[in-house]
């Protein structure tokens, strides 16, 4: 198709912008082995965990910061325990819905057998445990069923991006969906997100009072996307205690600054980002464009998304490019069709995957988001660009935003204003 016609657009006034920094929560693990260690210091562990013991310990599909060294610390501290560990994918329908795909992943994340140190056992077969309200089945991993004696979950607990309760995304989940696998994952998104609230403590606690899951590995990412807590959690308190790790999750959790964005540009989307690619809870947009009305004063308003691309780790998975009005063509044409439709087949969402408008370059896409912005003039738009939406400790903001955001002790601008410069192609030469 001709796109002479949109030229017209590009002709419009950009305003400047500069670099700033954002100040964000920056609790950080040091030494993640003794972290580690310390976790396992406790009754339940070493009640669990005796000579010959065999241990499963789950390894999801989300980019969580130093999980690799998680898994190899926990591996070693289950070895020394005289534990015999594997380590088990817990994803759900992630990799293709394919023992091969979730091992794939997992490799893609730097854990393998050589890395971890213990072997890595990957099926699609679960076994039925039973059901909870009203004939929901609860599946479960058959290898961490048959071969396990101990299931130990280890997991990030954070805001869900598609539903709000008492628990979101965490060990509960990990244990009533990354477990379940395919089949676990299809029965619960065809209850819809709305009961997500109740099934996910229904299926978990009904887990926990037939499997020995003696504790679990909770871990929080800081303000920058890093490793920031590693705590234990005992199996008889994780639906308890994991309300209380996810309130200290969403104090940590990074944020965008301002109260209104006329346009947000975001470099690269993906799973290791977020389940949804960009996370709504910072974008303040859910996979239907809108802001749920409970939510609806959520700040800062955005009003249109540019996706610019997508990371190298979700293999083509595109997730959440439906959560953009304009995206680059190069985003649109790394699009793996496999993974990116069995992902929101599974979480009956195809929004997830909906092609917005495409463009060539950044120059189009920026003219063309502000073109379909409502009472907003290019050359004062509040403009605001970020890497993704786990690392917004650095960020491009216009003029306008950034007149906005003066007398902010948490904004420092780390450059002056400048004009916003492109190459010959049209792609953005400023750098993050």
């Amino acid at each position: 198709m001709a796109m002479e016609g949109l030229a017209v657009f590009e002709r419009a006034a950009l305003p400047r912008w500069a670099l700033v920094r954002q100040r964000l929560d920056a609790t950080r693990v040091g030494d993640v082995g003794a972290a580690v260690s310390l976790a396992f210091d406790t009754r339940e562990a070493r009640d669990a965990i005796v000579p010959g013991t065999r241990v499963a310990l789950t390894a999801g599909s989300r980019g969580i910061d130093r999980i690799g060294d998680v898994l190899t610390a926990a591996v070693a501290r289950v070895r020394s325990m005289g534990g015999d560990p594997f380590v088990v994918p817990a994803m759900g329908s992630h990799g293709g819905a394919t023992a091969e795909g979730q091992l794939a992943l997992l490799a893609h994340y730097g854990m393998t057998p050589a890395t971890l140190g213990c072997p890595i056992h990957a099926s699609m077969e679960t076994v039925r445990l039973g059901e909870v309200e009203d004939g929901v089945p609860v599946w479960f991993d058959r290898i961490a069923h048959e071969r396990a004696d101990v299931v130990i979950p280890v997991g990030r607990v954070k805001p869900h991006t598609d539903f709000h309760g008492p628990v979101e995304s965490g060990l509960m989940k990990m244990l009533a969906i990354g477990l379940g696998k395919q089949k676990g994952a299809d029965a619960f998104h065809r209850q819809g997100f709305a009961d997500f609230h109740h099934l996910i403590p229904a299926v978990g606690s009904f887990i926990i009072g037939r499997i020995n899951v003696p504790f679990g590995l909770a871990l929080i990412e800081n303000g920058h996307g890093e490793l920031g807590i590693i705590e234990a959690v005992p199996g008889s308190r994780i639906l308890e205690q994991e309300q209380e790790l996810l309130v200290r999750a969403k104090a940590m959790m990074p944020h965008l600054p301002g109260e209104v964005i006329d346009l947000l540009m975001i470099d690269r989307i993906g799973k290791d980002v977020s389940g949804s690619g960009a996370d709504p809870n910072v974008i303040n947009r859910d996979l239907t464009g809108l802001v749920a009305p409970a939510e609806a004063a959520l700040r800062p308003r955005v009003q249109r998304i540019v996706i610019r691309d997508l990371t190298e780790e979700t293999e083509g998975n595109a997730t959440g490019i439906g959560l953009a009005d304009i995206a680059l063509r190069q985003a649109v044409d790394k699009m793996d069709p496999v993974s990116s439709y069995m992902n929101v087949i599974t979480a009956k969402s195809p929004a997830g995957v909906r092609v917005p408008l495409t463009v060539a370059n950044d120059r189009q896409a920026l003219a063309i988001g502000l073109a379909c912005c409502v009472k907003v003039r290019p050359e004062t738009a509040r403009i605001a660009r970020i890497a993704d939406t786990k690392h917004l400790d650095r960020l491009w903001v216009s003029e306008a935003l950034l007149s906005d955001l003066a007398g902010s002790p948490d904004i420092e601008p780390l450059t002056e204003l400048r004009e916003i410069a492109f190459d010959d192609a049209g792609m953005l030469t400023d750098g993050m």
